[in-house]
């Protein structure tokens, strides 16, 4: 018998056709709908093909879904009282090719001889078949529904209405769960793609329970925040941001805006890394889950930049400082002399700037305090940083604390805005602190916490700051004195003394005054559009008799005032009577002043140039180590000159040894 015969033959091979009664039709329905009426899926699949096999009394009884190249799948299998394991097979020379063309196969009896290719029938003893397809709601046949049996198998017009019936629910079944297989790959997709932005998106994504433990975490997030992925089951929000009251501050507002329900736009949060609990800030947005569960926060990092920021910020400041310090004209602008007490000083600098210990300057006003202290500052590693200075003196002592470190805003009446500290500005560098005996006690305090701690708070600021600056102090006081006294702490004295550094003053190096009225003639007749070439005998000889209790300062005015006053291009004192009035000679008239020693004078004749003054300076030098030249006690070691370069300059300014007192030379 041909496959093709099959259906037709049925009628040919026999004539029983099995009776149908109302009550066997109730009954079979009954069982099969209370069967698979709770179940969706592959469960009414499975008791579909169940009670089937067991209210029409068969077997066997699957059902299949087509697949591609003539091929069919077992969704479920019953076989003699329980469920087979699921099958695939290919279509053509079996009944089941058939009922895939879309017609219903009924082989009653002989199914060998029918289909002699469907091995898998014949070895289970299959002898009838009855199989019905499975059309979708278009219309195509999706599937199969099948029953067979190793006994003929009658017509039976129930059992084929009952497989027909059953066969449209199975075929509106498998098409919902094709569609659901179809959304859930789909989705799967979808995840995976979300989870791929997720996981490799440039920003950081965290999705956080309203208490602010972490759900998940992209690898940007875990990136910046220097977590493990192990770590996010216990990672809260809130362990990142530090104890300090603006970080607090701005976590409060941050967390009171995902309490409302709002956004939160662009918020910068101050946090601590977990692995280093170095500082780190995020700019940072969050807006609540629309089922108010968790909260979906992304971030960038930004440490970068604010740190640039205050970088910027600190420079900006120094530079505003160093303006007015720049708008303010210094008293010097190198140090001028060779005397053996300056060279001694110098020396001492040169030691002195190479570590990083407090220095306090000594000596008595006008003696060139500030000067010393940068020629520190330019000899020590920290050049490169502010010179720092803060002259105590001058600032009323409500505001001393605030001028050196700082306040924020609200700190006290007329504060309206943040400010840096002298102590902020010199962070990596120096600061010269002038006239340190003039600081109140309390301000004593604070600035022993910094030389013992380099760390202060601002005025109105529960926040430390940490600065790397070297002190450099300075007094023309005697601060042993104020401390017997009960003026100055003595455990700051102590602390401010660990490298004193005393300055002479012009009384006593009154060699070098030749020198500095020379500088501070050319200084000031440049200044002032004067042009004066020379210093008057009479002049020169009291500038260097004069004890100078204004030293070097006292000095500058009154040649300022003698450049200003002289007629000619001679520096004339006084007028007519080439002196100075009393109210600027403090210590008497021009007799009245001892002379501070022929090994020191430089004699300058009337009418003294530049180069005389020069001359006659190194013929002092020369005299006082009896024209000796090189060596430890040579005047080019004195006058900080190479030997060779020394007797160039004399060779040019005509400068020898008169030959009566000639001494051999070493």
């Amino acid at each position: 018998m041909k496959p093709g015969e099959a259906k037709r033959s049925v009628a040919a091979q026999s004539d029983e056709c099995v009776e149908t009664s109302p009550a066997r039709a109730e009954e079979l329905l009954r069982a099969i709908i209370q069967g698979t009426a709770a179940v969706t899926g592959t469960e009414f699949f499975r008791l579909l093909v169940k009670h089937l096999a067991g209210g029409l009394h068969v077997r066997f009884a699957f059902i299949a879904e087509c697949l591609p190249n003539l091929r069919a799948r077992s969704l479920a299998f019953f076989q003699d009282n329980s469920f087979g394991d699921s099958f695939e097979y290919d279509l053509p020379g079996t009944p089941c090719m058939e009922v895939a063309q879309g017609r219903v196969c009924h082989v009653p009896d002989r199914l060998a001889e029918a289909f002699p290719e469907d091995r898998g029938m014949i070895d289970l003893g299959t002898v009838s078949y009855l199989g019905v397809p499975l059309r979708g709601s278009s219309g195509r046949v999706i599937g199969h529904l099948v029953m067979f049996d190793d006994k003929p198998m009658p017509a039976d017009p129930l059992a084929l209405a009952v497989l027909e019936t059953f066969a449209a629910r199975a075929a509106v079944e498998l098409e919902r769960e094709r569609a659901f297989e179809d959304l859930k790959r789909r989705k799967d997709e979808s995840d995976e793609r979300f989870r791929d932005l997720f996981e490799e998106a440039p920003i950081a994504y965290v999705h956080e329970g309203l208490d602010s433990k972490f759900i998940r975490a992209n690898r940007a997030a875990l990136k910046i925040l220097g977590l493990k992925p192990e770590d996010v089951a216990t990672a809260s929000g809130k362990d990142f941001v530090p104890d300090t009251p603006e970080a607090q501050r701005r976590m409060r507002l941050a967390f009171e805006s995902v309490g409302r329900g709002t956004d939160t736009s662009g918020l910068v949060l101050e946090l601590r890394r977990h692995d280093n609990g170095k500082p780190l800030w995020i700019q940072w947005w969050s807006r609540p889950d629309p089922g108010g569960t968790y909260t979906r926060t992304m971030f960038l990092d930004i440490t970068e930049r604010v740190l640039m920021e205050r970088e910027k910020a600190r420079l900006e400041a120094q530079n505003a400082y160093l303006q007015e310090e720049i708008r303010s004209e210094h008293n010097f602008t190198e140090i001028v002399g060779s005397s053996h007490a300056l060279l001694e000083v110098l020396r001492q600098v040169d030691q002195i700037a190479k570590i990083d210990s407090t220095v306090l300057i000594l000596g008595e006003t006008g003696t060139g305090k500030e000067l010393v202290a940068r020629a520190i500052h330019d000899r020590s590693p920290r050049k490169n940083r502010a010179l720092v200075k803060v002259n105590c003196g001058a600032i009323s002592a409500g505001l001393v604390e605030s001028e050196l470190f700082g306040h924020v805003r609200g700190a006290f009446t007329g504060a309206i805005a943040n400010r840096e500290g002298r102590f902020k500005l010199a962070d990596g560098g120096t600061i010269f602190l002038d006239e340190v005996s003039e600081l109140p006690p309390d301000t004593q305090v604070k600035l022993l916490r910094v030389l013992q701690e380099q760390e202060f708070e601002p005025i109105g600021s529960s926040k430390t700051i940490k600065v790397n600056v070297r002190i450099v102090a300075a007094t023309n006081r005697d601060l042993e004195e104020l401390v017997r006294a009960g003026k100055f702490r003595a455990d700051l004295f102590y602390r401010l003394n660990v490298v004193p550094l005393r300055l002479p003053a012009l009384r006593e190096r009154a060699g070098d005054i030749p020198l500095l009225a020379m500088f501070f003639v050319q200084k000031c007749a440049k200044r002032l559009g004067r042009s004066i070439s020379s210093v008057s005998e009479q002049a020169m000889d009291w500038l260097t008799n004069y004890s100078w209790p204004g030293n070097v300062r006292e000095l500058q005015n009154i040649i300022e005032r003698a450049v200003i006053l002289s007629p000619g291009n001679m520096l004339v004192l006084g007028g007519e009577s080439h002196t100075p009035s009393r109210n600027v000679v403090r210590h008497g008239q021009i007799g009245e002043s001892k002379p501070a020693g022929e090994n020191q004078k430089a004699e300058i004749s009337k009418g003294a140039s530049l180069d005389d003054v020069e001359r006659r300076h190194i013929e002092c030098v020369l005299n006082q180590t009896n024209w000796m030249i090189e060596g430890e006690r040579g005047a080019a070691k004195i006058l900080e000159m190479n030997p060779s370069t020394l007797r160039s300059r004399m060779q040019k300014l005509g400068i020898k040894r008169h030959k009566t007192t000639a001494r051999p030379n070493p």
